[in-house]
């Protein structure tokens, strides 16, 4: 055990109502967590958080702990909070590897998991673990989803998602990599091929465009298509990135790591959106901020902006001053992205909001009988742990219809 950990796991109050708990999402028993790892039981103390969070080694890492568990530590409002999410990390992955999650008989149902990411990484586990037989489609090489190529490799390190894959397949979870569902194979034929449930969580991966001037031009990236093979593209020396949130600082982070020497993050806000933690990294690893500025077009030589007006509420009242020119190698624009229509174009009964997002009753079900579906595509972009907490209860509904499915036959 590191000294480090054991320090933080003296540190802790033992709160007899334990902030902490009721600051994380989905609810990790912390205090537990920490009671068992003082009496060196670790392996239990990972048995448990995988059985309440089966991403527990990934929210270790990039949850937002200072607005979530450590940011409810009671220590923290005069000095230095715990550092929960490091006692989880050293917990979780010292035992990932150990595991060997308990599952049911086989109840000889087969459910379908459309997307590898954290929504369907969740709901292949819980399933797997209830005794159904488990089927992962994943249209890319690699599982993970935006773990694996929305996230870049020095803040979660790829070895992790193999030994997720790994994992997953000793449960008995089959993967079928580079298989898109509304392709070759639609929703309609895995129900003929006895799927009696499908769940969908695949996420959102087309980039949101500004509808500005210039959007086409050969020196214009979107941030999520840069992160997924970063190799392909060549940005330059100077780089102008438009967003300030969490992928648009990852977009800086690895501009910088890969050569870039100037990357300015320009934002028509007066605030990031960024987690504050994320924002500062990117500071420290030498990213500018340019904060009120409203982008116009993109030309040849990079973005074009006016200033924002901001009434003494900081609400954004008009755009003021001369156009103003910004020079730059390449313009990335990381503004956030929705779903691909692919899958409900070829899915008869399976309805969108205007934002394109998957309709869900408060089972999770979507308006096509025995279709389920969960994070991001449901939602638009939110954090690993909200897909897992959303993913976890959308499960268990998916149980209950389908038991009762069996019961009434």
């Amino acid at each position: 055990m590191s000294g480090h950990v054991l320090d933080e796991i003296n540190r802790c109050l033992n709160c007899r109502k334990p902030a902490c708990r009721q600051g994380c999402p989905i609810n990790t028993p912390i205090p537990q967590m920490i009671r068992l790892l003082k009496e060196h039981r670790p392996n239990e103390a990972g048995e448990m958080l995988f059985d309440n969070n089966p991403l527990s080694l990934i929210c270790s890492i990039v949850c937002m702990h200072e607005k979530q568990c450590e940011g409810h530590c009671v220590l923290g409002r005069t000095g230095s909070a715990v550092q929960i999410s490091s006692i989880e990390n050293y917990i979780s992955d010292t035992f990932f590897d150990k595991m060997q999650p308990e599952l049911a008989p086989p109840n000889g149902i087969a459910v379908a998991v459309i997307g590898s990411g954290p929504a369907g990484i969740t709901v292949a586990v819980e399933m797997a673990r209830r005794g159904y037989s488990v089927t992962i489609f994943e249209a890319k090489d690699k599982i993970g989803g935006v773990m694996q190529y929305g996230i870049p490799d020095f803040r979660l390190p790829k070895s992790i998602l193999k030994r997720y894959k790994q994992k997953l397949e000793s449960m008995g979870i089959t993967i079928r990599l580079n298989t898109t569902i509304g392709n070759a194979l639609s929703i309609d034929n895995l129900f003929r091929d006895d799927y009696r449930a499908v769940f969908i969580g695949s996420g959102v991966w087309r980039a949101r465009t500004l509808g500005v001037k210039g959007e086409s031009r050969g020196n214009v990236r979107f941030g999520l298509d840069y992160l997924s093979n970063p190799g392909q593209h060549e940005l330059g020396e100077e780089v102008a990135i438009i967003g300030m949130g969490n992928t648009a600082m990852d977009v800086a982070r690895t501009a910088l790591r890969r050569g870039s020497k100037k990357v300015t993050l320009y934002s028509n806000m007066l605030v990031a959106t960024a987690a504050k933690r994320e924002l500062t990294y990117a500071q420290l690893d030498g990213a500018e901020l340019e904060f009120g500025k409203q982008l116009v077009e993109i030309n040849e030589k990079g973005p074009v902006f006016r200033d924002v007006v901001f009434n003494m509420q900081g609400d954004s009242v008009g755009l003021q001053g001369d156009l103003q020119q910004v020079e730059a190698d390449s313009v990335v624009i990381a503004v956030s992205q929705g779903p691909r229509r692919r899958l409900v174009d070829t899915t008869p009964g399976l309805q969108v909001d205007a934002s394109g997002f998957l309709v869900v009753d408060d089972q999770g079900q979507t308006t096509k009988e025995m279709v389920f579906a969960a994070g991001d595509v449901v939602t638009g972009p939110m954090n690993v742990v909200t897909a897992v907490t959303d993913s976890k209860r959308v499960a268990a509904n998916m149980d209950r219809m389908l038991q009762e499915q069996i019961n009434q036959q």
